[in-house]
């Protein structure tokens, strides 16, 4: 994206503004140009990063990023991955593919997005960044993944002797 007409234009209005305060006003607005440009262009980045950090967080897990290449900034947008081609079943499944990587419900997905924080130990963060570039993804959306993964695809274990549909208030077996 070429940032040149806009810094043209804030220099035009400029000069529009200093031809009414007369021949001191033109010098110093001639003055003021080269340094305003290049806040101009920070000014431009930072709001081209905000409104590409919420338009991110409406993508999850797809990601639109801002590089700036020169002087001009660049968008490059990573797609969410694409939902596996429906097959029908041969024969009734009872656990997910240990394989199939596992996507989140999507009658449970409203479409908004919460920030947490969430700190790992610097060897588990260089393992997950490798993972998602393994697999195209950004950290973010491997991690995203891979919660939807752990909360959605497996049943938890019940803890040891607790029965199954004791929810957790008793225990079950046979006393003496």
């Amino acid at each position: 994206m070429d940032l040149t007409p806009y810094v043209d234009n804030l220099r035009h209005e400029l000069a529009i503004a200093a031809e009414a305060g007369g021949e001191e006003a033109r010098a110093l607005a001639e003055r003021l140009t080269a340094p305003l440009e290049s806040a101009t262009r920070l000014t431009l980045l930072n709001a081209l990063s905000a409104a590409m950090g919420e338009v991110t967080r409406e993508l999850a897990p797809g990601s639109v990023d801002v590089r700036l290449r020169g002087l001009d900034p660049e968008f490059v947008v990573t797609p969410p991955p694409a939902p596996e081609p429906f097959q029908e079943a041969q024969a009734p499944v009872t656990a997910p593919a240990a394989s199939a990587p596992l996507q989140a419900p999507s009658d449970a997905d409203d479409g908004t997005m919460a920030r947490i924080n969430f700190r790992l130990p610097a060897h588990l963060k260089a393992r997950a960044e490798s993972a998602a570039v393994a697999e195209g993804l950004s950290v973010n959306a491997w991690l995203v993944r891979a919660v939807a993964t752990a909360l959605d695809g497996r049943e938890r274990p019940n803890p040891p002797g607790r029965g199954k549909d004791s929810g957790g208030r008793g225990f079950t077996g046979w006393v003496r």
